[in-house]
């Protein structure tokens, strides 16, 4: 027979196969446990698929084993509310649970304590907050969103051996960190509801800023967004060309755009002096339901966010190859703990040193 902990461990690792595909929403996980064996397990797959106590009570029928009696383990509050899929609350009682060991609560305001409450009133036994840091950690970027209304932030940078992020800029921008690094790049922003850069980047890499890789199920693409104060965006560039992901252009003035692709839009933001504040564009996000956004490039960009310390995690790669030139933008280290991250990790990537900070 397994401990509490146990269980929701094996919830937890159930959970972790939703990673990517589930995005807005939370990855959940599920076990149904009778007489000390686990009799079914369920995990929320895709957005738009079961969730997780939905797969777990499917899973038991389809072994021919009654969940009548059962102790289900679940790494979220279940919900109580009808979304894409009826509620949960109503699911587990239908099949006869009578107890439920919760991870973390759903601070998703339409949730708060309902699915709690709900089963309780029921009359099933409810318990909450096993393994509840680690179920909070796995899904902290929905709970960031739901608690402040922001995206939980982070910030990619890759630089050379001499901290500089470019080579020589009469030449075209030089690609220098290895494919395994990049390999994690595409994993970082398959993780991520947005993908962020300033107008410069744009201009000098002309990136993509697309998933290419991992498998994001039937979810949207990561939305690419562009800082442009003063709409110097070219129209012929591959954000404004390539409609495979929506980009969203953010300007200080109406830039009278009206012959845009559907897969672009402009919004205008107040500026201060020319700059949009960090904090406007968080604001703006976070609106729009977006959780998780990523900030690219360049240095200008990355030094703006970390001045009004709205990066909560930072990946740093640093590559063996020395870019061209004598000159270049220098991004070190020491501007990540100036603003309160703190290196967790330090690991070799095919030759590149990769390091990842958090607050």
């Amino acid at each position: 027979m397994g401990s509490d902990e146990e269980f929701m461990q094996h919830a937890l690792g159930l959970a972790e196969r939703g990673r990517r595909r589930v995005i807005p929403n939370p990855m959940v996980g599920c076990i149904l446990v009778k007489d000390g064996n686990v009799i079914a397990e369920g995990w929320h797959d895709h957005i738009g698929g079961l969730h997780a106590e939905q797969m777990a009570i499917a899973d038991a029928e389809t072994r021919g084993i009654s969940p009548q009696g059962s102790t289900a383990y679940i790494t979220l509050e279940p919900c109580n509310h009808f979304g894409r899929t009826p509620p949960c609350t109503e699911a587990l009682l239908w099949a006869g649970v009578t107890h439920v060991v919760i991870g973390s609560d759903d601070p998703n305001p339409t949730v708060r304590g309902g699915g709690c409450e709900a089963l309780r009133q029921a009359g099933v036994e409810v318990q909450e907050g096993v393994l509840e840091d680690e179920c909070r950690e796995q899904m902290r970027e929905f709970i960031h969103w739901c608690e402040s209304k922001r995206p939980y932030v982070l910030l990619k940078a890759a630089v050379d051996p001499l901290g500089r992020i470019d080579g020589e800029q009469s030449q075209p921008a030089e690609r220098f960190s290895s494919e395994a690094s990049l390999e994690i790049v595409h994993q970082l922003r398959s993780e991520s509801m947005a993908i962020l850069v300033g107008i410069n980047t744009v201009i000098r890499d002309n990136p993509t800023l697309t998933v290419r890789g991992p498998d994001i199920g039937p979810r949207d693409a990561p939305l690419r967004v562009v800082i442009d104060p003063s709409g110097r965006i070219p129209s012929e560039c591959k954000l404004m060309q390539d409609e495979s992901a929506p980009t969203l252009i953010i300007h200080c003035e109406d830039p009278n755009q009206t012959d845009d692709s559907p897969h672009v839009e402009r919004i205008v933001l107040p500026d201060d002096d020319g700059e949009i504040s960090v904090e406007r564009i968080l604001d703006m996000l976070g609106d729009r339901g977006v959780q998780s956004l990523m900030v690219e490039g360049g240095a200008d960009t990355w030094r703006r966010f970390l001045a009004e310390e709205a990066v909560d995690r930072a990946h740093l790669c640093r590559s063996p190859f020395e870019l061209s030139g004598d000159h270049g933008v220098v991004f070190e280290e020491h501007e990540l703990t100036a603003a309160g991250l703190r290196r967790v990790s330090l690991r070799d990537v095919d030759g590149d040193e990769v390091s990842n900070w958090e607050k």
